[in-house]
């Protein structure tokens, strides 16, 4: 699934030599998080979509309640309940089930393509959400990215003006995913990264075991051995484990460097489903990754420049 690196930018820290970088706990966050699409791609092959998406939060909220439990964290206190509500709400039900549903018609590849737009719109929103006032190279950076996307995703389905179905909630998921990542960099500030997944989990919890539950009467699994397997991984990696790495890197910093390493997600997801699902990788799936990547990569890098400037003038 996933990038909550473009939400937050720190203040700029003298890092040791001694002190073990956190590009690579960065990477190790990613490289799990690139498994999401084809993985879920797999498992909609005999799971039911609201299955998938419903069970895999269940299965990540009873790890978040036990981590949290074990660490004692403290309760969130009044507004921090709605703005969990925000972070779920975008990264715990709709990223999973916008996703699952799109990817029981599209392609892996293709997905990955359509949700690399994913860490210009978390910043695009964060902007909005933080009243910045960013340069108008960002704008330009992250309004390309998004066009560069929706022309990829019409161009795989016959041509301009041809959206399908499948796109249409994969933008969706993107929208949720970044609404929910720029006000979870924020609370992160305030209760601490994983924690605040977590919380977000485990406040989602009742609603995601009522979902599976209508998931399991209405259709009831039958997933082979790899489909359970790459449900699994859902569930205890991409949804729970693979943010502790994230955020764990984001931490330790320079968080304006490590947030550069989820642009490398969208080229991994494309390689995985190659590799894992046997999907043909043809010029034009190369090239809008390409291109959607360096769009975002220059919208977040325009915006951390932004702030370093904010940052350093006197005053």
């Amino acid at each position: 699934m996933k990038s909550e690196s473009s939400a937050t930018v720190d203040p700029p820290r003298v890092i040791s030599a001694s002190r073990p970088s956190g590009l690579w706990w960065g990477l190790v966050g990613v490289a799990a998080f690139s498994l999401t699409v084809p993985l879920t791609r797999l498992a909609v092959g005999g799971l039911s979509p609201l299955f998938i998406g419903s069970a895999r939060a269940v299965v990540a909220a009873v790890l978040a309640a036990g981590a949290l439990a074990l660490t004692r964290q403290r309760l969130p206190r009044g507004a921090q309940w709605l703005r969990l509500a925000v972070v779920g709400g975008g990264v715990v039900v709709g990223f999973p089930l916008l996703t699952s549903y799109a990817l029981t018609s599209a392609p892996a590849s293709h997905g990955a393509v359509v949700i690399a737009v994913l860490p210009a719109a978390t910043a695009a929103l964060a902007v909005l959400r933080g009243n910045e006032r960013p340069p108008l190279g960002f704008w330009i950076a992250a309004g390309a990215g998004a066009v560069a996307a929706t022309v990829f995703a019409s161009a795989q389905w016959g041509g301009l003006g041809h959206l399908h179905r499948a796109d249409l909630l994969l933008f969706g998921a993107v929208v949720a995913a970044a609404a929910g990542y720029a006000e979870g960099g924020l609370l992160a500030r305030e209760l601490g990264a994983w924690q605040t997944v977590s919380w977000a989990l485990v406040l989602c919890c009742p609603l995601m075991v009522v979902l599976t539950v209508v998931a399991f009467v209405g259709q009831v699994p039958q997933g082979t051995a790899a489909q359970w397997a790459a449900f699994g991984y859902l569930g205890v990696v991409s949804m729970f484990l693979g943010f502790f790495a994230w955020y764990h890197g984001l931490s330790i910093g320079p968080m304006a460097q490590v947030s550069q390493v989820q642009l490398a997600q969208p080229v991994l997801t494309i390689g995985w489903a190659g590799l894992l699902l046997g999907e043909h990788l043809d010029t034009t799936t190369l090239g809008g990754a390409l291109l959607v990547v360096l769009c975002a990569g220059a919208a977040v890098r325009a915006r951390a420049a932004a702030n370093s400037d904010i940052r350093t003038q006197p005053g």
